[in-house]
């Protein structure tokens, strides 16, 4: 594993989870603890996060659940997070990356399997049939595979993988500002700002953090000089034009230059690339982290499935043909905000503004106004691991803040089960069959599909209404490892289900049983 950011601790702890050895690499001498950075994390994040132990990211982030845009001084609109089957997580918090991280380690240094090593920067990394050789100028390491999560800088290793990183760079940079302060009201919305007259024709984000911190987001002009605002006093007058004459402290600042960008393979050979190694989004809508970790759970599912001998190694194609497919749709959508946040030419530019005074007084032109579409799951719908359902027709992208309804392809929804706990919480030791009839009527995993961990449970028995998912009497609704329905089975005959278990593990070979000891390395 290189790269000890959340991505890779994350990717670690899910692989440990499996029973399977991580040597967990970083160049950097140490942990870095400044600022917030990625703050927002969204549901599906928070409980995957929660399968490793690490639910008190969720209980220590500010929940907020409203996100308001703004033009002038007029609310253009604003929507709230859907919450269908009531989960116990909120649907979204803000919390620094650095407290993320240190949650993540002490997860870790509780993890005999994870072996962590700072300061071990890689250089080079080769590989043939049988592993991957590690480089660097601390000597050479040997495993089976590797996950590549070092972050956007990794160019010179995604070079010698053979794998291109295209894209491009914003010219406007971007002041973030994480200040102390009181603001009442404030506390659980996230404010966007179109035009405000203290920044004119550019945008600022306010995002509420714990302990009354929030983090402010000024799109400022290419020639932006920190350094001399803060020392002549004009970075104080751009907070106060926020806050007025309220007390706060600046405990955070930096400035940064966007950048859209996506590797052209996540798999090249034994390698799967993660995170922000494979891609770069702009921020406004938190797709970043929010990518990157559902990245390492897809990842880490199917090679635990591999190293253990459930799955044909063939199942690591489909980690790049899911979550490029996931990667290029996060792209279109930041960069379709970007380019309504900078437009590229000044006939762009009038057009916006025209637009912005249109929706003053036209709802109908709010749904063309573009303040970022927050972070969602990606739907696998068209996965080869997926067995469409021709009565479950995938409807598309929702509104926002929406769902789509349950089926093949989506993720299934986190619901209270009887006995306390979340049926999200069940799907992660396996596979799962939920059936609308009692277990053991018919609906069963045949041992000729694999030897992974499955289990066939009842959704009466569980005390879920089947109406949560939209089931029908007589189904069965397959659950891969990471939460996805991969099958719903009209018939769920020994037959059927076993054919929708080898298209889930990406192939016809029957695997054989294995022990219970640590598989390979990573």
């Amino acid at each position: 594993m290189i790269g000890n950011g959340p991505v890779g601790q994350t990717t670690a702890l899910l692989l440990a989870r499996w029973g399977v050895r991580v040597l967990l690499l970083d160049r950097r001498p140490a942990r870095d603890v400044a600022g917030s950075r990625s703050i927002c994390q969204q549901r599906d994040v928070l409980d995957i996060w929660a399968s490793v132990g690490a639910e008190r990211i969720a209980r220590e982030g500010l929940a907020w659940t409203t996100a308001r845009t703004f033009y002038r001084e007029r609310e253009l609109f604003s929507w709230t997070f859907a919450d269908p089957g009531s989960s116990a997580l909120p649907p979204c918090v803000n919390i620094s990356q650095s407290r993320t991280e240190a949650i993540l380690d002490e997860r870790i240094a509780d993890e005999p399997l994870i072996d962590v090593r700072w300061g071990h920067e890689v250089t080079g990394i080769s590989q043939d049939g049988t592993g991957v050789t590690l480089t660097g100028d601390t000597g050479s390491l040997r495993a089976e595979y590797a996950v590549l999560c070092a972050g956007a800088r990794a160019e010179s290793l995604r070079r010698q993988l053979g794998v291109t990183f295209d894209g491009e760079s914003f010219a406007d940079r971007f002041l973030i500002c994480d200040i102390r302060a009181d603001l009442p009201g404030w506390e659980t919305e996230r404010r966007f700002f179109f035009d405000p007259a203290w920044n004119p024709d550019r945008q600022v984000l306010i995002h509420p953090c714990p302990d009354s911190t929030y983090r402010i987001d000024w799109q400022v002009p290419a020639d932006f000089d920190a350094g001399a605002e803060r020392a002549d006093g004009r970075l104080d007058a751009r907070i106060r034009q926020i806050i007025a004459d309220r007390p706060y402290e600046l405990e955070w600042q930096s400035v940064y230059r966007f950048q859209s960008r996506c590797a052209d393979r996540m798999r090249a050979g034994r390698v799967l690339l993660a995170g922000d190694c494979a891609h770069l989004y702009a921020p406004f809508g938190a797709r970043g982290l929010n990518s990157g970790v559902p990245d390492a759970e897809n990842a880490a599912w199917k090679l635990a499935f591999v190293l253990h001998g459930w799955a044909p190694p063939e199942l690591l194609e489909s980690y790049h043909v899911e979550r490029h497919a996931a990667a290029l749709e996060n792209l279109a959508v930041t960069s379709a905000t970007m380019r309504f946040l900078v437009p590229p030419d000044e006939e762009q530019w009038e057009r916006r503004r025209r637009l912005l005074d249109a929706a003053v007084a036209d709802p109908a032109k709010v749904a063309e106004v573009d303040s970022g579409r927050f972070a969602e799951p990606f739907w696998y719908v068209d996965s080869p691991l997926t067995m469409p359902d021709a009565t479950r027709p995938f409807g598309g992208r929702p509104p926002r803040g929406q769902l789509p309804a349950p089926g093949p392809g989506i993720l299934v929804p986190d619901v209270p089960v009887a006995g306390g706990g979340r049926l999200r919480a069940l799907v992660r030791d396996g596979l799962l069959l939920l059936t609308t009839d009692r277990p053991g009527t018919g609906a069963e995993v045949p041992a000729t599909a694999t030897s992974a961990p499955q289990r066939v449970l009842g959704l009466t028995d569980l005390g879920v209404d089947p109406s949560v998912l939209g089931a029908r009497p007589g189904e069965a609704w397959l659950i891969r490892p990471d939460g996805y329905v991969s099958a719903v089975l009209a018939d769920p005959s020994p037959e059927s289900v076993g054919a929708a278990v080898r298209r889930t593990l990406c192939g016809e070979r029957t695997v054989a049983p294995t022990t219970d000891a640590p598989a390979g390395q990573v």
